[in-house]
């Protein structure tokens, strides 16, 4: 039984909901019953307060089972109602993942239309993060070449990011790219501040998502 990807329980716009909650313990659970109270609202970054009414309420609901594991705590067996309703939430939750993506791939698609609108075709990615993979997707359906995808983490430097090694920034002086497409939305102003010297003397336009 394979694991979600982390569930979003912590975003400003896709405020977790009663459900969100739900399937996060439920899919815990499902694949560490041995999980304390307190390895649950650690894992899910919640106090213990609002794990114990969750798992209260689960409980009145038949999806776990309370099991003594000493005199002192508990741990959490999800019954068989419980493992099919989390299989039925994952499917849900894994659409609605999936809607959300191509909803990006969408604005990304439609930020990056002005770079064929500019005849710009030789481009550098700054930042291999999440929203770099959305944007090197979108970028394969157009007319643009990426010569880099660039990082200041060291730790980044050197692996391969989908079928790229990443560079440090100082790279960016030797690529023979018309702009730099900034993916990182963390610390952008500071990519920016370190971006505009370089693309000023190399001629070079600043892009962000």
């Amino acid at each position: 039984m394979s694991s979600l990807p982390a569930l979003p329980l912590d975003t400003q716009y896709f405020a977790p909901s009663r459900d969100t909650w739900v399937l996060a313990i439920l899919d815990a659970l499902c694949h560490n019953s041995g999980l304390s109270q307190r390895d649950l609202a650690r894992k899910l970054g919640v106090s213990g307060a609002v794990v114990n009414q969750h798992l209260r309420e689960l409980q009145e609901r038949g999806l776990i089972r309370f099991k003594a594991r000493n005199g002192k705590s508990y741990h959490y067996v999800p019954t068989p109602d419980g493992q099919a309703l989390r299989a039925d939430m994952a499917r849900d939750f894994s659409s609605e993942a999936i809607r959300i993506y191509t909803a990006l791939k969408r604005q990304v698609g439609a930020r990056l239309g002005g770079l064929a609108r500019d005849n710009i075709e030789r481009i550098a990615l700054f930042g291999a993060s999440e929203t770099c993979e959305v944007a090197l997707s979108v970028l394969g359906g157009m007319p643009v070449k990426v010569l880099a995808v660039v990082d200041n983490d060291p730790a980044k430097q050197g692996t391969l990011f989908h079928g790229y090694v990443v560079s440090p920034p100082h790279v960016l002086e030797m690529v023979d790219c018309q702009a730099v497409l900034i993916t990182s939305f963390g610390r952008r102003d500071e990519i920016r501040q370190q971006l505009e010297p370089l693309c000023l003397a190399r001629g070079m336009e600043m892009v962000s998502l």
